[in-house]
């Protein structure tokens, strides 16, 4: 074989890894799902259908806000184990073994009494709440947000969150509803799976209960500009530590 011949089906091979797709469209037998990593795979959905593509590991930024999380989510599991009694954590497994939680493949499953200890008050510490060492009482999650949605003024560089402002949360002091902002993206993206950053609380007020809309709340990180969309999402707390599933929303952001 000539060193011509050589060089152009090896130019030929290289072309073709490179046009290779990321992921690669699977057919599971009937009534398999899966999802997850497994060794150097991983298995996911989209609207296409089932696919598995090459595991990466991603790049660990290691910011100021990813601190501050991490140092929370340390803060409790500290908490955890040293300063709730036992019956607190049985308390909390109770909690959790009566709240099933849908995983990725929309199944029924139960997280630990940690997980949902965790779950409960890193929001809290996000919004300068008092942490709850006391399970919930009630076995379910806290109700989601059904009317999220947001303007966001380009002149003004503010978001301005608007929700239902009949919900119990809003009279309940200790209650409180989080919400984050996604990175802005251009208009014809229909999917956004993060970055979401912390953008306001606004808390629960017997006395003076909150109102939709909110007042407008300032965006310095993230500039957006008109016409650009952007995802928002929040996550409705109860006083007694019960915490909501997430209300997502998106919209173009104006002049």
């Amino acid at each position: 074989m000539s060193l011509t011949l050589i060089f152009t089906l090896a130019a030929a091979l290289i072309a073709w890894l490179i046009l290779l797709p990321t992921g690669v469209l699977v057919v599971l037998p009937e009534g398999q799902q899966r999802s997850g990593s497994a060794g150097g795979s991983v298995w996911s959905r989209n609207r296409y259908g089932a696919y598995v593509r090459n595991r990466s590991v991603p790049v660990n930024p290691n910011t100021d806000r990813q601190g501050v999380v991490r140092n929370s989510v340390k803060a409790l599991t500290i908490a955890w184990q040293n300063t709730l009694t036992q019956a607190q954590r049985d308390a909390w497994d109770v909690y959790a073994k009566n709240v099933s939680w849908l995983n990725k493949l929309g199944q029924p499953v139960n997280l630990t009494g940690l997980n949902h200890y965790v779950r409960s008050n890193a929001p809290r510490a996000l919004c300068s709440l008092a942490r709850l060492d006391a399970a919930p009482t009630v076995f379910n999650l806290a109700a989601a947000e059904l009317n999220l949605s947001c303007v966001a003024s380009e002149a003004a560089q503010t978001l301005v969150f608007s929700f239902d402002d009949t919900a119990d949360w809003c009279s309940e002091d200790g209650a409180f509803q989080i919400f984050s902002m996604g990175m802005p993206q251009n208009a014809s993206i229909k999917y956004f799976g993060g970055p979401f950053r912390f953008t306001v609380c606004l808390p629960g007020d017997s006395v003076a209960p909150q109102t939709s809309p909110a007042a407008p709340v300032a965006t310095p990180d993230w500039p957006f500009a008109a016409d650009q969309r952007v995802w928002i999402q929040s996550r409705i707390g109860r006083a007694d530590g019960r915490l909501s599933e997430l209300a997502r929303a998106n919209f173009l952001c104006v002049a």
